[in-house]
């Protein structure tokens, strides 16, 4: 079986994570070799040390599309789940991981608010966390996302099963 990389991007609090679990979940009970690579986790050792700036985002998803590539081109199914807020550096990891399905985990930001947990666009809109993606700085939606999620709309059962779908369509995995 080919590997791939999932490329899961969207808004803080879209639902990224949450659809990186189940699909983690459907790859160990269909036996497929994985990996999950969080935004949130991978900033903690991979990354730790960049900051926010656009350059720094950029370098964040460089480091993130090469380990993917890595993995992939090793027949590993790689599971991203990163804000990744610019479609040039995302357009370029594509080009370099080849086996890369983007999926935009689209909700409205009033929905990522209502969902967030930690308070950080609350933080955002008082000036206490300056260039928060989708709030003072910029959140470019895929151009051409192999699959789109409206994690507002669906449940994350049905996103996942979109995903599946794309993916045994294409050819990586089996029915």
């Amino acid at each position: 079986m080919k590997g791939a990389t999932i490329w899961l991007t969207g808004l803080s609090g879209s639902g990224k994570s949450t659809i990186a679990r189940l699909l983690k979940s459907e790859f160990e009970t269909r036996g497929v070799r994985h990996e999950v690579l969080d935004g949130d986790i991978v900033r903690t050792n991979l990354t730790k040390g960049l900051g926010f700036s656009k350059e720094d985002r950029d370098e964040n998803i460089k480091r993130i599309g090469f380990v993917s590539h890595l993995l992939t081109r090793n027949d590993v199914f790689t599971i991203v789940a990163a804000i990744s807020p610019y479609n040039e550096v995302r357009s370029q990891v594509k080009n370099r991981i080849g086996d890369m399905v983007e999926v935009h985990v689209n909700a409205p930001l009033e929905t990522c608010e209502g969902r967030d947990v930690k308070g950080l666009y609350a933080k955002a809109r008082a000036g206490e966390i300056k260039g928060f993606t989708g709030i003072d700085d910029p959140y470019e939606a895929p151009v051409d996302a192999d699959v789109i999620c409206h994690t507002h709309e669906e449940t994350v059962e049905e996103s996942v099963q979109k995903i599946l779908n794309h993916l045994i369509e294409n050819k990586y995995l089996d029915e």
